[in-house]
């Protein structure tokens, strides 16, 4: 079976793609920045772990020289925070979501790209984040916006490569990291149910994977209204 490696793989979404994958018999590379977790997670599995920072370019280049061919590589890694006082704008928060979302990204592509074959696939994690502005968003929506036009080019360009492109845009997913959210969070799903989202999607070599479908024509919708009208309703729903 193919070989496919995972950033982000502590954890949420990565850590239950992991397990999928190798229930289904691939060779699946978990990575992750803590040793321990990683250990904890995968110990007494057929998952080889690699433990390296995704913000460290040094770290990433390094790791990846133990990895051999790939037919699936899956940027996952990724964080997020929120703007909570606009009027003083911490360019600190935003500066660390975007290293870690945008440019650990780029550190992994430059790592890892060259280990992908002929016919393989290269995903990005985005967000269905960037289809409308979010109040305090400003850093996370930045970054995965990023990853949008970043998924984009690499399409074009490695389409004479034979290697796929298939970006990630997930609704929200009860994981670690969006337990932390204090707002609604509609149309919420488990990392099981995004898992099947996403391999469904990888295995059709799909250029957009987004869900879920009613949430996403939710989305879709609201952005026909006008933007003064959005404004008017995010201030209203975080007074």
């Amino acid at each position: 079976m193919s070989s496919i490696l995972i950033t982000g793989a502590s954890s949420g979404i990565g850590l239950q793609l992991a397990f999928d994958y190798a229930r289904e018999g691939h060779q699946v590379i978990a990575c992750g920045r803590s040793q321990e977790k990683l250990d904890a997670n995968f110990a007494g599995t057929s998952i080889q772990t690699l433990c390296f920072d995704t913000t460290n370019k040094q770290s990433v280049l390094s790791a990846a020289c133990d990895v051999g061919d790939l037919k699936t590589l899956i940027l996952n890694a990724g964080s997020c925070e929120y703007i909570d006082d606009v009027m003083n704008f911490d360019s600190d928060l935003f500066s660390r979501v975007v290293q870690t979302n945008l440019i650990g990204t780029a550190y992994c592509l430059e790592g890892f790209l060259n280990k992908l074959s002929a016919g393989g696939t290269l995903a990005f994690m985005s967000s269905s984040a960037t289809m409308l502005p979010f109040a305090r968003a400003e850093a996370y929506g930045a970054s995965k916006a990023g990853i949008d036009y970043l998924a984009e080019c690499m399409a074009v360009d490695l389409y004479r490569h034979k290697i796929a492109v298939c970006n990630i845009k997930p609704c929200f997913v009860d994981t670690p990291l969006t337990k932390k959210n204090t707002f609604a969070m509609p149309g919420s799903i488990n990392t099981q149910q995004a898992s099947q989202y996403i391999r469904k999607g990888l295995a059709k070599q799909k250029p957009i994977i987004s869900f879920t479908p009613w949430f996403i024509f939710g989305l879709k919708m609201l952005q026909w209204l006008p933007r003064r009208w959005i404004q008017i309703i995010q201030t209203k729903e975080n007074a």
